[in-house]
């Protein structure tokens, strides 16, 4: 209690002299009484003094004749004070005893006297008693009542003590309740006649008189403590208030209702008391370390500021900020820019991975104004930056992490500094503007909202010095009207949330301020401590006052103003704004919390500043030399600067309203990642807010460590680095690397403060362990698990590439996994022994560079450092090997090495706090040197030895480790430690140790297992088992037995050799058994080489584990072979080869390809072969050369190998419960030392510190783990709906791929015609003399339109079969009426023709004047476009001029690998050809327009095409970069001029740039004239569009080479998940479709898109049920169905590539696109429908895709066939092989005749299923039909579909798939 009072007499003011001269209700209550206990509760008193006068009340002293008025007085007084939260002390007596009374009875040794005052108490009880629950019987305020005694005699004191022992009895009767106390007052002296006794029955509290003197303030310390001897330590009792007696000087009641509550005089009280607070203390209780816990629920938080960390600013239509401008007007540190700063605009995933890490429960971020709003106003919004921020918001919250969003923290959009920034008062309300709309948008999940972060800051250094942007030089009137606007805004903001939000969302609204803490420079000079609170009312102050105070600025900086503005009448160095009195009111209390930025301390004394507004405080600071400094010229630390500013903000601030206290900033900047100073620096400053908590009881809530990560630190660039997170930044993937701070954080917050880690007694969930498995027969020979390779084997690319989207089942266990000797370092430390590893690699020369691990990652002393990662992957489970030797340094269990077990403890502890189970490995290789000393596994008493060790091991970490694995990869021990010798203990005895130590192993596993069955199982409910290698071997011929039988036996001699002893009958499998026997036999030996194991053994071994661990790599290709008998080699008794499956991604291990595909396959053999085990796969990696953190290879790695175990789950049916992927970090990888790397976090071992840093793969493997495996995206949902009615579904060709006739009927030579007929040009020396001879197949080729009901038919003229020459001078009119047919027959058909004028195969002629390269093109093609529209134009509405001018301009003249095959000028002519393309395509265009498009009605556009590009690393802005140059370099070519004018910027700005950096004198890239651009501009009536796949792009620099390539800077590479097709730049990637048609929209206006290319090719075997291509068409198409509906892309049609299969340039015939087959091994060249034609013509029929929901559509019943001419002759095709380029016959000798076609079995076979299919969907159509027809009348259509729906289902279209 805080106790104030009483009032006096005599204008309210206090009286040194006690209470003698109180208050007592003579004459009317004083005006302004409540507002001065309004200001009283304001400061935080709670109590309030009021004595009765008993003269007053009872004149007489007779209680029946009391003063009725001045009862009435006293209860409106008690009342007051309730009213406004006070609480009354009443003092009965503390003047003088009534006249009458003390004439008559004389002083207090009366007992009538006594018997007086006590009828007085009554009568107060009874008066005052409801209004006030604490009581005093006498006070020691007034002297009365000793008066005429001898100081302190104990026999009057003995009488008032007897007198207040009565009352107090009377009290408690008449108020029993709880709560009500009543003492007496006493002073210091009368405490030592007190007993403990008197005490206790008298007296609910002890009141005592202490006076302090500041003077001799030891004095009073000295009588505190002799009261705590006499009577507290003793009882146990609290001082629990304190009585504020002059604490507040002469303050004038009227006072309180004019100022804003607190006087100057009161302020500097405040300081002094918190500095003294301080000062008093020793150096040696400053520096005391307090060592206990913050408060439950603590939050701890670090932070991030938007400019200096996002980047990306320009990305998603960002506008420019003022650090955006400062930067790139070069006034930062080296002329730095936060462009990219550490990008985490492109990397939420990367940020929160450290968050989680480093285990805090809070973040603390900003919002970029200008990224939401880029002009600052709300009118023009930015989706994508919001968008960004929705992203982030939700990844925090996913991760248990709170936001805290500040909204704005210096970087104003520029926009709004152009028109005066915080200076011009219409920021506050776009500012209100913006925090409405982040509150409206994120407040569903952002519950604390700061408005400002340090807003003095952007005040004084922002528009008053300029050092920081937007760097206005304006101290004496910018930097006041900046911090005036700021508080209006921050006002207004806080009272948004509060009007609209606040009842929905329950947030909080407050402002983070900055301050130092001040000290006066001389403590003994009251100068000096005032001129410190002025630094303190300046900076802090200068906001905090109007906030937390009265609604303004605070009187001593309006004083010093004033005092200024007097003595400088011609220069003011200070302008300070007034608020209203509305103003006032609305800024007053608009905090929900106290935001505090802190970091530093200063030294301050009192100077005259004169006129300069710098010094208008007339204070200067400095630093004590002895603080420590930091690598800010600003920041110094001392510690308990931060304690004594807590105090005062407290003590100043938060009486008004207790509102917590939130750290939001604390940090110093230092290089390096050991940053032990910044750790002191942490720790203490930490320590410090413990004190100010638990100590001085300040409300901190908070603690924020600044920052999360170095960043671009303002106007020191990235020179200063503040961040726990190393950021590379000369690396563009900007790798974070957690420094030694962020660990120790993290054990601050795991700790929750400073007190000594408790023993963690939580244990493991307990597990149900799966039952004993069931004994199996012994395996034949072959297995029966054979079927595996005949089930996967036969399966087409297609089937065994598609992309399995599901997900694992709930409780499915993540791992990663490490091993002992690998990481742990420490390879003597604390008494461990010598293993074999350490003894191999301590040998010169045994590993690459002499490496070995005798620190590796150093884990041994970095605990903190693994468990930082794995909190940061949210693995579920974490597999490490126990070195056995660090536990038992001999290997025996006498050797017991407690440090050693000490370690496992500690981080099997911490992995269970942190639920993430251990999964422990027995051995791991490392056996003992002293065991390998007796001959290792080799020794048979190894067996008894190993399951000491393993009974040590589960007895000590059981009750934890429910999870253990007895060996890892016993075959690698036993062939490559004791057969090949290539690893300890480096045996080379390849025939008969092997076998001898895996016996051994076998034994050796199985003892250890019974060992916990019997003892441990039940107790701990763990499970045991042994982690088995296997690689998948594929046959090399699936369809010869012998291979088959061969790879089973492969299977059996890796993984069976263990395996099945172990999960089968307890003995070695048949084929190896058998196999070994027969060898050793022909060897001459008298017994086989492999061991036997007794019958008592196979029992004991079988059965001997309760799940199946497997680890897994590569994949091989074996094939039968006898090997050699001599030297005697388990190798050799495999009698196999193995080979590299070839198609397969290398690894940085030889022999070990990444074939995801044989995962599955082995986890099915596991489940055939071994009756369906639960199975765990232990280990799963892939090994780089290379040390990137951009390790997209490892990515692929997991993403297909998790999607193959995926599919064995939950397609197959293989129980797969857990997936470790390997490894957590890079590590001693063995044989291979540090030279290849499998980690997800990439280690530095060149740094002492052994520093750990995430690679893509960590990010990419924790969101796997968080989905559960691959949940389908959206892109990969079917969207029902249908296209718009007069959609355009069609089928495309080109003249030269189709036509054939090439010199029929007076057709001059194309350039393709020439480059075909040169050598080398085209594949297998095709060309296109036939082709499918349409020219001559008209009739066959409507037919098939037909047959695809298409509504429209893209085909292209042969210019040089129209103009011979290519001029119009050589008219050829049998050529064009080829033409003039085909156009009149599609008619005739319903199909309209849609022409394109050029598809590549320019005359030859015209090549030969210099083609597209010559200007004179342009007009040529123009005239040849005249001829087309006047000849056909009255019959075709749909024209392209030109075909895919990038393939012309770059394939034909870049690359030369299309006609005319010109290569050698790269870098100028596709530029040239190019320009002359979009010349001669916009003549074209003016020509139709100008003449043609009145009568004709036509369009007429042309037909661009272009991949779309996606980052290869979709978290690094330069991927993202060169993503969007490769799709502005393709699409962008061509359609920017055409669609918006001229070439665009960035290929302009790019060309030229390196034009002249190369010595040129201008740019390589034509420029168009002003009239060229109006010309071309605009010459469009749709978008023709061609798209087929996707790419993944990254950047690439090529020097100064000058090339298109080189120009664009950017690779690309393909997704290896990406389904293959026949070309090897076609992927199916479906998604980037919708993208690019996006982009289209976006980037050109939304104009009408016609889709007039797509399609997939396939190679090799002729294969009709095309399944692949039904897929593409599919999916791809839906894609567009979801632009045009979701996205509104204006979509008008869809044209399918292509009609046939064709010349496919210059691949030839051996890519095939075509929906049709063309038989060539036919003269007549038949065409084929595949079954794509039938999914295709089924979309156009239904325009769309039904939905199944709702019944079958009508569209999908098959229309009657149309009767065509028997296909009879037979197919002999030939078809090429890519890869040895010989020729194979498509038709071998097991043909049969279906349908009048001799086609091959399988090919018969599924014409056989479509046409049985098809003839189901007929009958079902009838019945259908029949059965509607009976109940029309009563059911609706939709009802009649729905009876359809559940048959429907069964046959629908995907089921072919």
């Amino acid at each position: 209690m805080l106790l104030a009072g009483p009032l006096i007499n005599q204008g309210g003011q206090s009286s040194n002299s006690g209470v003698d001269n109180a208050f007592d209700c003579s004459t009317s209550i004083p005006s302004g009484t409540k507002e001065y206990f309004q200001y009283l509760q304001s400061r935080g008193v709670t109590h309030f003094k009021v004595p009765l006068s008993w003269t007053q009340l009872l004149p007489t002293g007779l209680p029946s004749q009391p003063q009725q008025a001045v009862v009435k007085c006293y209860q409106t007084l008690l009342n007051q004070l309730l009213e406004v939260g006070l609480q009354p002390l009443v003092i009965l007596h503390g003047s003088a005893v009534p006249d009458a009374l003390k004439s008559r009875y004389g002083g207090w040794d009366s007992e009538q006297l006594k018997d007086m005052f006590q009828q007085y108490a009554e009568f107060a009880f009874q008066e005052f008693g409801p209004l006030a629950q604490s009581w005093l019987t006498l006070s020691d305020l007034d002297d009365v009542w000793h008066h005429g005694e001898s100081a302190g005699a104990p026999s009057v004191l003995q009488n008032i003590l007897q007198l207040n022992k009565n009352i107090y009895q009377l009290y408690h009767q008449r108020f029993p309740g709880k709560g009500r106390r009543l003492s007496i007052g006493l002073r210091f002296r009368d405490v030592a006649f007190l007993s403990h006794t008197e005490v206790s029955t008298a007296m609910d509290f002890l009141s005592v008189h202490i006076d302090y003197n500041c003077r001799l303030s030891s004095n009073f310390e000295k009588d505190l403590k002799s009261l705590q001897v006499l009577f507290l330590m003793n009882s146990g009792e609290n001082i629990v208030g304190c009585d504020m007696k002059d604490m507040f000087g002469n303050l004038e009641m009227q006072d309180t209702q004019v100022s804003d509550g607190i006087s100057d005089h009161v302020a500097e009280d405040i300081y002094q008391n918190g500095w003294d607070k301080v000062v008093s203390q020793t150096t040696l209780e400053q520096d005391n370390f307090l060592e206990d816990s913050f408060p439950q629920g603590f939050q701890w938080a670090t932070s991030s500021e938007s400019f200096k960390v996002e980047g990306g600013w320009l990305e998603g239509g960002k506008g420019e900020t003022i650090w955006d401008h400062f930067g790139h007007e070069g006034q930062a540190f080296e002329n730095q820019t936060a462009d990219l700063a550490c990008d985490s605009y492109n990397k939420v995933d990367y940020d929160v991975y450290l968050l989680r890490g480093l285990n805090v429960n809070t973040y603390q971020f900003s919002i970029s104004w200008a990224r939401i709003f880029p002009s600052g106003h709300r009118a023009k919004q930015s989706e994508e930056g919001a968008l960004y921020y929705d992203k982030l918001i939700n990844a925090l919250i996913e991760s248990g992490i709170q936001p805290v969003v500040t909204l704005y923290h210096w970087d104003l959009p520029q926009t709004l500094q152009d028109v005066g920034g915080w200076t011009n008062s219409s920021i506050v309300e776009a500012f209100k503007d913006y925090a409405d709309f982040c509150f409206s948008r994120f407040g569903d999940r952002v519950k604390t909202w700061n408005t400002f972060s340090s807003p003095w800051v952007v005040s004084h250094a922002g528009y008053g010095t300029g050092e920081h942007a937007p760097g206005i030089k304006d101290p004496a009137v910018s930097s006041y009207q900046v911090t005036h606007n700021i508080l209006k805004s921050h006002a207004e903001a806080w009272h948004v949330y509060n009007d609209n939000y606040r009842k929905a969302q329950g947030g909080k609204v407050g402002i983070a301020l900055n301050s130092d803490w001040a000290e006066p420079k001389d403590s003994s000079k009251p100068e000096d401590v005032e001129a410190a609170d002025r630094y303190l009312q300046f900076m802090l102050g200068w906001f905090a006052h109007p906030i937390f105070g009265k609604g303004d600025y605070p009187p001593s900086l309006t004083t010093q103003i004033e005092k200024k503005t007097n003595e400088c009448p011609e220069s003011p160095p200070a302008v300070l704004p007034v608020f209203t009195p509305a103003e006032s009111q609305r800024i007053h209390g608009t905090a929900d919390f106290f935001g505090l930025n802190h970091y530093t301390s200063r030294l301050v004394a009192n100077i005259d500043g004169g006129c300069t507004p710098e010094e208008v405080g007339d204070y200067e600071e400095s630093v004590d030399p002895s603080w420590t400094s930091t690598d800010s010229d600003w920041i110094y630390s001392v510690p308990w600067g931060l304690r004594s500013l807590l105090n005062y903000i407290t003590n100043k601030y938060l009486n008004v309203r207790k509102v917590p206290i939130y750290i939001t900033g604390n940090g110093m900047p230092t290089g390096g990642l050991n940053d032990t100073s910044r750790m002191d620096y942490m720790r203490s400053y930490i320590n410090e807010t413990l004190k100010a908590i638990l100590i001085d009881e300040v409300d901190v809530q908070r603690f924020t460590v600044q920052s999360l990560m170095d960043g671009f630190e303002g106007k020191q660039g990235y020179g200063e680095k503040f961040g726990l997170h190393h950021v590379n930044f000369e690396d563009p993937d900007r790798p974070r690397t957690p420094k030694q701070s962020a660990y120790l954080y993290s054990q601050i917050i795991e700790q929750n403060g400073f007190a000594s880690i408790r023993d963690n007694q939580v244990k493991a969930p307990e597990l149900i362990p799966t039952q004993h498995l069931a004994p199996l027969p012994p395996s034949q020979v072959p297995s029966t698990s054979k079927v595996v390779w005949e089930k996967f084997s036969p399966q087409s690319e297609f089937q065994r590439s598609i992309y399995h989207y599901g997900t694992f089942p709930e409780g499915f266990s993540w791992g990663v996994s490490s091993s002992a000797y690998q990481i742990e370092g420490g390879w003597n430390a604390d008494g461990k022994g010598p293993s074999v590893w350490d003894t191999f690699t301590q040998t010169p020369g045994n590993i690459p560079g002499n490496a070995d691990a005798t620190v590796a990652c150093d884990s041994y002393n970095r605990l903190e450092e693994d468990l930082y990662m794995l909190r940061a992957l949210r693995v579920k489970s974490y597999r490490f090997s126990l070195s056995w030797s660090r536990i038992f340094p001999n290997g025996r269990t006498s050797s017991l090495n407690q440090k050693g077990v000490d370690y496992y403890n500690q981080l099997i502890d911490r992995l269970v706090a942190y639920n993430i189970t251990p999964i422990v490995t027995l051995y791991y290789w490392d056996l003992p040197q002293a065991l390998q000393n007796i001959n290792g596994w080799e020794n048979e008493e190894m067996i008894d030895i190993f399951n000491k060790f393993c009974d040590f091991c589960f007895a000590t970490f059981g009750d934890r480790v429910k999870f253990w694995i007895t060996f890892n990869q016993p075959q690698t021990i036993a062939w490559s430690g004791y057969g090949r010798g290539t690893i300890p203990p480096n045996v080379k005895d390849p025939g008969t140790a092997p076998y001898r130590v895996a016996h051994n192993l076998i034994k050796a596993h199985a003892k250890a297992y019974h060992t916990y069955d019997d003892s441990y199982r039940k107790s701990q409910g763990g499970l045991v088992s042994i982690a088995l290698n296997a690689d998948w071997f594929e046959p090399i011929d699936v369809n010869v037995h012998r291979e088959v039988v061969t790879a089973d036996r492969a299977m059996q001699f890796q993984l069976g050799w263990f395996a099945h002893p172990i999960f089968k009958n307890g003995d070695y499998p048949d084929a190896m058994k058998w196999r070994v026997g027969n060898k050793s036999e022909l060897q001459d030996l008298s017994e086989s080489r492999l061991p036997s194991f007794t019958e008592d053994e196979k029992n004991f071994i079988r059965g001997t584990a309760d799940i199946f661990c497997v680890n897994h790599y590569t994949t091989k290709i074996v094939n039968h072979a006898t090997i050699r008998l001599s030297p005697h080699s388990y190798d050799h008794d495999r009698d196999l080869s193995e080979a590299e499956e070839g198609d397969s991604p290398s690894t940085a291990i030889p022999n070990q390809r990444a074939v995801s595909w044989g995962l599955r396959r082995l986890l099915n053999w596991i489940k055939e072969e071994y009756g369906n085990p639960p199975v765990h796969i232990t280990e799963n990696g892939v090994a780089l050369e290379t040390t990137t953190w951009d390790d997209i290879a490892r990515v692929f790695y997991y993403k297909t190998y998790i999607n193959e175990a995926l599919k064995a789950h939950n397609t197959d049916g293989v129980k797969v419960e857990g997936y470790t992927a390997t490894s957590l970090m890079d590590s001693f990888e063995w044989w291979n030392g540090y030279e290849v790397a499998f980690g997800l976090h990439h280690v530095d071992f060149n740094d002492p510190i052994r520093p750990r840093t995430p690679k893509y793969s960590a990010h990419f493997y924790y969101n796997v783990i968080r989905d559960n495996g691959f949940p389908t995206p959206d892109d990969e949902k079917i969207l029902y709906g249908y296209f718009p009615q007069n959609f355009i579904w069609s089928t495309a060709t080109a003249s030269y791929q189709i036509e054939g006739g090439w010199r029929q009927d007076g057709k001059g030579l194309s350039i393709w015609d020439k480059f075909a007929h040169t050598p080398l040009r085209v594949f297998n020396d095709d060309d296109g003399d036939i082709a499918c001879d349409s020219y001559n197949k008209i009739d066959e080729d409507v037919a098939i339109l037909k047959q695809l009901k298409v509504t429209h038919y893209r085909f292209s003229i042969s210019w040089s079969r129209v103009l011979p020459d290519g001029t119009n001078n050589s008219f050829n009119p049998d050529g064009f009426q080829y033409y003039d047919r085909l156009v009149t027959k599609l008619l005739d058909a319903n199909i309209q023709p849609h022409i394109t004028l050029y598809h590549w195969d320019l005359p030859q002629a015209l090549q030969n004047l210099g083609g597209w390269e010559n200007d004179t093109i342009v007009s040529l093609f123009r005239d040849y476009a005249d001829v087309m529209f006047n000849g056909l134009g009255n019959k075709v509405k749909h024209w392209i001029t030109i075909n895919e001018p990038y393939n012309i301009a770059m394939i034909g003249h870049g690359y030369g690998a299309a006609a005319p095959g010109i290569s050698f000028r790269p870098g100028t002519l596709p530029y040239i050809v190019g320009h002359n393309l979009i010349r001669a395509h916009a003549e074209a265009w003016h020509l139709y327009n100008d003449k043609y498009r009145a009568t004709q009605k036509g369009i007429i556009s042309i037909t661009i095409n272009s991949d779309w590009a996606e980052p290869r690393n979709p978290y690094k802005q330069e991927d993202i970069d060169a993503a969007r140059r490769v799709v502005e370099f393709y699409i962008g070519w061509f359609a920017h001029p055409i669609y918006n004018g001229d070439y665009s910027d960035i290929m302009k700005t790019i060309i030229r740039d390196r034009s002249l950096a190369a010595g040129l004198s201008e740019s390589r890239l034509p420029e168009f004239t002003p009239e060229e651009i109006i010309r071309i501009k605009g010459t469009y009536d749709y978008f023709g569009f061609n798209h087929y796949t996707t790419v993944l792009a990254f950047p690439v620099d090529y020097g100064n080479l000058q090339h298109y390539d080189a120009d664009r800077g950017a690779g690309t590479l393909t997704d290896r998940t990406w389904l293959d097709s026949g070309s090897a730049w076609l992927k199916v990637t479906p998604f980037g479709f919708r993208k690019i048609l996006n982009f289209i929209k976006n980037e050109y206006g939304n104009p009408p898109v016609i889709i007039t290319e797509n399609g997939i090719s396939e190679r090799g075997p002729v294969d009709l049920n095309d399944i692949h291509r039904s897929y593409y068409y599919e999916k791809y198409i839906n894609q567009v169905l979801k632009a045009y509906r979701l996205d509104d892309v204006d979509i008008r049609g869809y044209t399918a590539w292509t009609l046939m299969d064709n010349l496919e340039w210059a691949t030839g015939f051996s890519e095939r696109f075509g929906l049709f087959y063309v038989n060539r091994s036919d003269p007549n060249l038949p065409r084929i429908p595949k079954s794509s034609v039938s999914y295709f013509s089924t979309l156009i029929r239904c325009n769309g895709f039904p939905d199944p929901a709702l019944g079958p559509h009508e569209c999908l019943n098959p229309e009657p066939e149309v009767t065509s001419p028997p296909i009879t002759r037979t197919i002999t095709s030939t078809i090429t092989s890519t890869t040895t380029s010989t020729i194979k016959t498509l038709i071998d000798d097991n043909n049969v005749n279906f349908l009048g076609m001799e086609l091959s079995i399988s090919d018969a076979e599924t014409g056989l299923n479509t046409t049985f299919a098809l003839l189901v969907v007929s009958v079902f159509a009838a019945v259908c039909a029949s059965f509607f027809f009976v109940r029309a009348k009563k059911q609706s259509k939709k009802k009649q579909r729905a009876e359809c729906t559940r048959t429907y289902e069964s046959i629908k279209l995907e089921n072919k798939f």
